[in-house]
């Protein structure tokens, strides 16, 4: 094969985001007694997701500062069931950002495929979350030994899908475009993104996701990588 440099998303393509949010959030949803006002779990959960993926679309887009991120999505949440304190919503949006980084379930596979790429390309990440946050999950999931890159947004000053961004952590790699793929779940931000850059994809499609897109590759579980690599 012509690749030499692999470069990965990090959430929900290797880190299972999804399960570690999912987890981080409810034990602060019971710590704070938030069920009084939100009846269930599930009640919260599905409030701050709406306002979570409306506000990173403004942080992405470099409309909102991270600062502001941090604590909006969960004023604006509690503010939907009539708690008006910023004070909490500062409390909680610190306690996220400090104890997601502490779970490590993965994406099924990842260490797998990791093992067996490992030493056969140089493998790299491009990833929109913030510095402290990934380099975190990056030391406790075990990742940080196969990989020779971390590029976050806030290194490149630049989101994905932004070619600069994917433009960023090739030069960062010394990684020539035609020899490097990019792996990732999203399909605007990651696939997308390095299509329109002109670089070889792989999407992660594993909730099967129809478009009618042309890409290099598509695999619904990360296992499948071996089979192209």
């Amino acid at each position: 094969m012509k690749y030499k440099h692999i470069f990965f998303d990090l959430d929900r393509t290797l880190w299972d985001f999804d399960t570690n949010m999912r987890l981080t959030l409810e034990e602060i949803f019971y710590r704070h007694k938030l069920d009084r006002a939100f009846g269930d779990f599930n009640n919260f959960f599905e409030t701050f997701m709406g306002h979570n993926e409306r506000l990173w679309d403004h942080y992405r887009k470099g409309n909102m500062k991270k600062e502001i991120l941090r604590f909006k999505r969960f004023d604006l949440t509690l503010r939907d069931v009539g708690i008006k304190d910023e004070i909490l919503a500062q409390v909680i949006g610190d306690e996220y950002i400090t104890e997601s980084p502490l779970k490590t379930a993965l994406i099924p596979h990842a260490i797998e495929v990791l093992d067996y790429l490992n030493g056969k390309y140089g493998l790299h990440i491009i990833t929109n979350g913030f510095n402290e946050v990934q380099f975190s999950k990056f030391k406790l999931c075990g990742l940080d030994k196969y990989f020779q890159k971390v590029i976050t947004s806030e290194m490149s000053g630049y989101h994905k899908p932004r070619p600069e961004a994917f433009g960023y952590s090739l030069s960062a790699a010394n990684a020539k475009k035609a020899e490097s793929l990019m792996i990732g779940d999203d399909l605007e931000i990651d696939i997308l993104g390095a299509k329109n850059f002109g670089m070889d994809q792989v999407f992660y499609n594993a909730d099967g996701v129809k478009h009618n897109e042309e890409l290099t590759f598509e695999i619904n579980t990360l296992q499948e990588l071996m089979n192209i690599l």
